[in-house]
């Protein structure tokens, strides 16, 4: 996740450093990683790394690494998802009297049972809850909803807003349709419609338009599949075929960054930004092959990669036909194409996107058949 962290988002904070880490484990002391624990102060991700240093009774010092989960699912419309969040906060703030206790009622193995039938089940699952009691999903928000609500009154929370964004919780429960199960009962109302890449596009499609419609999840009718069923529209557009997953580098980035990116994620390009997001460059495994090639020497001064970029690469439109990138990348003898909308860098298309298409219409051509 550290390395994920790195190579995904850029150094936004700079400080003095005040210490060697090395030297002070050489000297059996704990160092604070001033320099990443700074950096981590500025990701926010799902699932976060943490170090921190714990001091016990006895004045010793020891570090810890602790991972950080966020809380709140997907909405997927703002009102659900505030919705989500009115029902945590007003929990945290009514449950706190209690939670000395609840160590006490709830084993730790419970509490890790209980996150996993929650997230493989949803509002099917069952729980193990207080005082070895056991409770399904429709039981359990019955009783936390009525705290929540406690919760949110304490605060100074207004009726109206409490009655408005809890109420879209108790709407989801007693129909059974959280976000996650109308993707679901949409994907099996389609059956056997059409593939299976055709029934996520199709969700997709439909989710998007739910969303502009305003209305709550819970009220949503099932996602439909296309009447014509034809697979070549999953494949018109570089959009819906280039590589979004992006790992990028700045020109005053030493190389051993690119090199370590490549390693990392096994990709073989990486393109160069601006500050601005806008591509200046593309770094292949080629250019670091010629740099190798030359022979450095150990004593040699860092090299940027400005110094080995290619400047003002080929880049193609996120619109634009896939053929045509095809067409483009054999006649300049490519194996990758920058994506680029306004100037700034949306995708990546190379080679390895193509042998993926390639893989699914064959395994589609032959199980036809």
């Amino acid at each position: 996740i550290i390395r994920e962290d790195i190579a995904r988002f850029r150094s936004v904070l700079a400080r003095e450093l005040t210490e060697d880490p090395h030297a002070m484990l050489d000297r059996g002391e704990v160092p604070k990683l001033q320099a990443w624990t700074l950096f981590n102060g500025t990701v926010y991700r799902w699932n976060r790394p943490c170090y921190g240093i714990t001091k016990l009774p006895d004045g010793s010092r020891v570090p810890h690494l602790r991972i950080e989960n966020r809380v709140l699912p997907s909405g997927p419309t703002p009102a659900d998802e505030v919705g989500n969040a009115a029902l945590f906060f007003g929990l945290m703030s009514r449950l706190k009297r209690e939670a000395d206790t609840i160590p006490e009622r709830l084993s730790h193995d419970d509490a890790k049972a209980n996150f996993m039938a929650a997230a493989r089940y949803g509002l099917k699952a069952r729980f193990h809850w207080l005082d070895g009691e056991s409770l399904s999903a429709e039981e359990l928000m019955q009783r936390l909803l009525p705290l929540a609500r406690e919760g949110l009154v304490e605060q100074g929370v207004s009726e109206t807003d409490i009655d408005h964004y809890l109420g879209l919780v108790d709407r989801r429960v007693s129909l059974g349709r959280t976000g996650s199960q109308w993707v679901l009962d949409s994907l099996a109302a389609m059956g056997e419609a059409g593939r299976r890449d055709e029934g996520f596009r199709c969700v997709t499609r439909a989710m998007v338009e739910r969303q502009k419609e305003g209305r709550p999840v819970c009220e949503w009718a099932l996602a439909e599949p296309d009447s014509d069923g034809d697979w070549r529209e999953n494949f018109r557009t570089v959009s819906q075929v280039m590589s979004t997953e992006l790992f990028t580098v700045h020109p005053e980035d030493l190389v051993d960054l690119a090199a370590s990116l490549m390693d990392w994620e096994h990709i073989r390009h990486v393109p160069v930004e601006a500050d601005d997001g806008s591509l200046v460059g593309l770094v292949s495994h080629r250019a670091l092959l010629r740099m190798v090639g030359r022979g450095l020497k150990g004593d040699a001064p860092p090299v940027a990669v400005r110094e080995i970029m290619k400047t003002d690469p080929v880049t193609i439109g996120p619109e634009a036909s896939t053929l045509d990138a095809l067409r483009l990348m054999r006649a300049k003898r490519l194996s990758c194409l920058p994506v680029v909308r306004g100037g700034k860098l949306v995708g990546l298309l190379t080679e390895h996107d193509y042998m993926d298409v390639a893989r699914e219409l064959l395994e589609a051509q032959l199980e036809e058949r």
